[in-house]
């Protein structure tokens, strides 16, 4: 199966956490999943507390947007964290 780059860059329309290497991935599907992947790992590792704000933006590889995921779409377990 082919796979295609995406970039999953991260904002709240002020600060910017920036995907410089990006991830190969073969469909719009598993695109979804990694997004909340990334939304999830800064969450957990940042040192903000409110996220709502942020969302997540995918680029392709010719620098489209295909997907924006906000942070507040992305199941968050504060007591697993």
């Amino acid at each position: 199966m082919p796979t295609r780059l995406y970039r999953f860059h991260c904002t709240d329309g002020y600060d910017l956490v920036v995907d410089l290497r990006g991830r190969r991935i073969p469909t719009l599907a598993l695109v979804r999943l990694h997004a909340e992947r990334v939304a999830l790992d800064l969450m957990v590792h940042g040192a903000r507390f409110d996220w709502s704000a942020w969302h997540v933006e995918v680029y392709d590889a010719n620098g489209r947007v295909v997907l924006t995921k906000p942070f507040t779409e992305v199941r968050y377990d504060h007591a697993v964290a």
